[in-house]
């Protein structure tokens, strides 16, 4: 039977270079069966011996094919995949969207580095984006994607995929520094500057005798475009000539295709941040490491925003009555809003684990993540008073993060089998409070105005069986079972608390997966698994209290969502590369999605219970070395989607529309020419669809602010080899300058430059 040894696949990238595909390096993964494994190097904490579609990028590939400024950067090729980065740093709103889950639904992904978990499970909004700030370009060895819920190791939030950035960890002395620049002219509505940004970052590390040590800085300075903009709709105004007379209001239309103005911008980003990583490792026994891994990441930002409006001597307007096109309107003080956030993050990470390859390995690990410091500051006051300071409200997250535990074996017996076991509990806390402020930048903390609480935990016990039936067969068969329970939920106004009772709740999901090598160069597999995504702590609690004591805007009785995803995939070895074709199929229950209850009255709008939504589509990947001449990479993916609302009977106007940002068409190609050892030069191109934020689809108007808009997009990137220990690199990405909107709007074109030394 043939053996395939490959790069795991960058669609869209370098597959891997000439050099590599010549001296086979120890660390090359090897594909065999629909299965992939990686000999020697770093070890993934994907359970690569699941027969189904595993995706990934290597530090060499990101070095050459892909303008990273941050760690999420490395998945900007691979199939079916989206960040929504919206500008270098963004630490917010970097959502992961994959195959039948749109950027409103970060909960239906998990992120981890080493294995530890960067996904935020406190949420399932834009806020709620992974923690990319804890993992840097510069440390990354190697990102793996292992798409679907079919491995039993995972929760039900693996239902869209499972991300694992494998780190550096040194065999000898090194030591890496890098500077870089960036530039972005912006040009919307009434706006028209430019933006950029800096980032320094220098590591070392080193293995003497049994231990291994790594150290990594990193700094960004970063001014991102405007994101928000206050607007009013011209039907709103009232005719006559009331208020001042201003000019500059900006006459569009919004995702709803009415007119309205904009007024001028909101939230553009000043963000500061640092980060510093230290991870060690200890070799017990020559099979036994034990490792621990430290992470802080400290962020200091700025939100400043710019009224586009003047009156007639050319000065200002940022309050009061104003006077457009003769409709008045009132400016509220939050419409230009300021705000200052402090934010230190902690992330700890320790892991026992053995690698005899032997008859058994097990592995112990833990990792915590904590909001150290998590505390924002926002004017209730209009500019330009608010600038100095005035009343204001402070949010403070203290006491919020997450733990796991995990406890796996995987038992060799002699034969045709590998057993892999665990039990895992993942448990969630979140604290938020809200409180007047009579001094929004520096004042202590006045009374509450709002708060809510609560923890969530999820305990996994995990069994699956990979089998070997035949030379030409193999198959996996799991199972994990859960028990997940929510307690100390608490909403509260100024000067009521409500309590919410515990829940508790048991879950089973079966999974499956077999591989056949059809011939040669083909292989068949087929997978499929149920995923259960439990409700995260704000969709159950975030809420208020009314006057009359009654919760409102939140549903602590919440079901979680249940999903049945099959993929049926057949692959042919190129010898130079892989051709892989994927169906896939979902069937989800219960999803969970803001909308209006129409059933009741008043018609309630809060985070709800979706009854039914139906998902198929089809996925091609290609990658491949040295095509046509010698040094020139090829790669690209195609996908289709249908992705449909069959049933939702409390707001029966979304029956029969796309699910949200879950677009028809997605597609992505990257070419890397590496003529010699010193140059190389990239090209490469993504496109998305039409897309739908709302449920009922009725935003048509996708390029307008809180729209989202189809998108083609162009990036390019030049690397020099100037010496063994120096390199150079210059970029442009959306190089075609096209303006496209996910709620906000993305970057413009924006060009980069960096230096990089190697020792």
């Amino acid at each position: 039977m043939r053996t395939c040894r490959m790069a795991l696949a960058l669609a869209g990238a370098v597959s891997f270079s000439t050099q590599a595909q010549q001296q086979q390096p120890a660390e090359a993964p090897v594909k065999e069966l629909g299965v992939v494994s990686v000999e020697g190097g770093q070890p993934t904490s994907l359970p690569t011996q699941i027969p189904t579609t595993i995706e990934g990028v290597t530090r060499e590939q990101i070095e050459h094919a892909i303008n990273a400024t941050d760690s999420e950067d490395a998945l900007k090729y691979l199939p079916s995949l989206l960040v929504r980065k919206r500008y270098i740093g963004d630490y917010n709103h970097a959502v992961l969207s994959t195959r039948a889950s749109g950027t409103g639904n970060p909960a239906r992904s998990m992120v981890f580095a080493d294995g530890i978990l960067l996904s935020n499970y406190l949420g399932n909004g834009p806020t709620n984006a992974p923690r990319w700030m804890l993992v840097t370009p510069e440390e990354i060895e190697r990102v793996d994607v292992l798409y679907g819920p079919f491995s039993a190791a995972y929760a039900g939030n693996s239902v869209g995929a499972v991300v694992d950035y494998v780190t550096r960890m040194p065999t000898r002395f090194e030591a890496h520094g890098k500077v870089s620049v960036q530039h972005q002219p912006f040009d919307l509505y009434g706006t028209s500057a430019t933006y950029g940004g800096k980032q320094a970052s220098a590591s070392v590390g080193n293995k003497n005798g049994d231990w291994s040590w790594f150290l990594n800085f990193q700094k960004t300075n970063s001014e991102g475009q405007p994101l928000t903009f206050p607007t009013r709709l011209v039907s709103a105004g009232t005719p006559g000539s009331a208020g001042t007379p201003v000019t500059g209001a900006v006459l569009a239309q919004n995702r709803s295709n009415q007119d309205w103005y904009l007024l001028g911008t909101a939230t553009q980003y000043h963000t500061r941040q640092d980060h510093i990583k230290a991870k060690l490792a200890y070799d017990l026994t020559p099979t036994v490491r034990a490792a621990y891994t430290f992470g802080w990441w400290h962020n200091e930002s700025q939100g400043r925003p710019e009224s586009y409006l003047r009156d007639a001597n050319g000065n200002t307007v940022t309050s009061g009555t104003v006077n457009i096109g003769g409709r008045s309107y009132t400016l509220a003080p939050t419409d230009f809003n300021v705000s200052n956030e402090d934010l230190t993050h902690f992330m700890h990470g320790l892991s026992v684990k053995s690698h005899t390859r032997g008859v058994f390995d097990w592995e112990l690990a833990a990792s915590r993540y904590d909001y150290h410091r998590d505390t924002l500051r926002a004017a209730t006051v209009a500019l330009p008073a608010a600038l100095d300071g005035g009343a204001g409200r402070i949010v403070d997250g203290r006491g919020t993060g997450w733990t796991t535990l995990a406890a796996k074996g995987t038992w060799r017996p002699q034969g045709d089998h590998i057993i892999d076991f665990g039990l895992q509990r993942d448990s969630y806390q979140l604290r938020s409070a809200e409180n007047a402020t009579t001094d929004w930048i520096g004042g202590t903390a006045g009374a509450r105005t709002q708060a809510f609480q609560g923890d969530t935990q999820l305990v996994g016990l995990w069994a699956q069986d990979t089998w070997r039936i035949a030379p030409r067969w193999k198959a996996v068969l799991g199972m994990r079972a859960e028990h997940w329970s929510a307690r100390n939920g608490q909403t509260a106004n100024a000067s009521t608390a409500g309590d919410h009772p515990e829940r508790s709740e048991h879950y089973l999901s079966p999974k499956a997966a077999v591989a056949w090598q059809a011939g040669e160069r083909w292989v068949l597999k087929a997978s499929t698994g149920r995923a259960v995504r439990m409700p995260t702590v704000s969709e159950l609690y975030q809420g208020g209290i009314n006057g009359s004591g009654a919760l409102v805007n939140n549903d602590p009785n919440l079901k979680p969502e249940k999903s049945w995803t099959t993929e049926l995939t057949a692959e042919r070895d190129l010898d130079n590369g892989l051709l892989r074709f994927t169906a896939f199929f979902e069937r989800t229950r219960d999803a969970l999605y803001s909308q209006t209850n129409v059933l009741v009255t008043p018609n309630v709008t809060n985070v709800q219970n979706v009854d039914a939504i139906r998902t198929h589509g089809i996925e091609l990947s290609y990658q491949a070395a040295n095509v046509g001449v010698r040094g020139l990479d090829l790669g690209g993916s195609l996908t289709w989607t249908d992705s449909k609302i069959t049933r939702n009977d409390k707001f029966p106007a979304s029956v029969g529309k796309w699910q949200p940002r879950i677009p028809e068409w997605r597609a992505s190609a990257v070419a890397t020419w590496r003529p010699d050892d010193k140059w190389s030069y990239t090209f490469g191109a993504r496109y998305s669809g039409n897309q739908y934020s709302t449920l009922d689809n009725s935003d048509g108007n996708g390029f307008a602010y809180q729209g989202a808009s189809r998108y083609f997009t162009t990036d390019v990137r030049v690397r020099c080899q100037i010496s063994k220990q120096v390199s150079a690199a210059v970029g442009i990405d959306n190089l075609n300058n096209y303006r496209f909107w996910n709620f906000h709007p993305y970057p413009q074109r924006t060009y980069m430059a960096e230096l990089k030394v190697d020792l």
